[in-house]
């Protein structure tokens, strides 16, 4: 397919989408720095070897989860017309996504208090400082799929998103999917790597 091929919007529309993916792969590059850092430093002497997952991240996984299966739905619904589904899907978006900050801020006080692991000072562990940063960097990452999700709910109270003028919610579920996975990635990482 030539790229410069079709109407202006139509070119715009994949230079954002092409944008977009370049800012994903740059985060996922990041990340998988960080992750093969960790692989790396397991050779440590002082490397955790039994540390296991609060059952909070777990609990944060499966709700991340949903809210991807309910953001497709909430797309598939708005470009339907179906604008009251649609936005009750991506309201239940919104609430799995604070859900699984709750979870994670859980999993990082259950870290603290029942395994007296603190991110630095004397109980740090360069295991616990490496899920710190690690989930640390992935909600600051969620924070801006936060404010994507805002104005995909704006936008569409709005109804900015008739006449299938759809690229900022075809933008923004991509964006939120990849955070998901982005989590489940990490998730299974810290899960299976010791």
């Amino acid at each position: 397919m030539d790229l410069t091929q079709g109407t202006e919007k139509e070119k715009i529309g994949r230079a954002k989408k092409t944008m977009l993916w370049f800012a994903m792969i740059s985060m996922s590059m990041t990340f998988a720095g960080l992750t093969s850092a960790y692989v790396v430093s397991s050779s440590r002497p002082d490397w955790l070897k039994d540390f296991d997952l609060p059952p909070m991240l777990l609990w944060s996984t499966i709700a991340i989860a949903i809210s991807s299966i309910t953001i497709h739905f909430a797309k598939n619904a708005i470009q339907k017309g179906d604008n009251k589904q649609g936005m009750l899907l991506l309201l239940v978006t919104m609430i799995l996504g604070i859900a699984f900050v709750i979870f994670q801020l859980l999993g990082f006080s259950y870290m603290t208090n029942e395994f007296g692991y603190n991110f630095t000072g004397p109980t740090s562990n360069v295991v616990i400082s490496f899920i710190y940063i690690l989930v640390s960097l992935h909600m600051a990452h969620l924070f801006s799929g936060f404010i994507v999700l805002l104005i995909v709910v704006y936008n569409h109270y709005k109804q900015r998103y008739d006449n299938g003028q759809t690229l900022g919610l075809e933008l923004g579920v991509m964006f939120w999917h990849f955070l998901d996975f982005l989590w489940v990635y990490l998730f299974l990482f810290f899960y299976f790597v010791r």
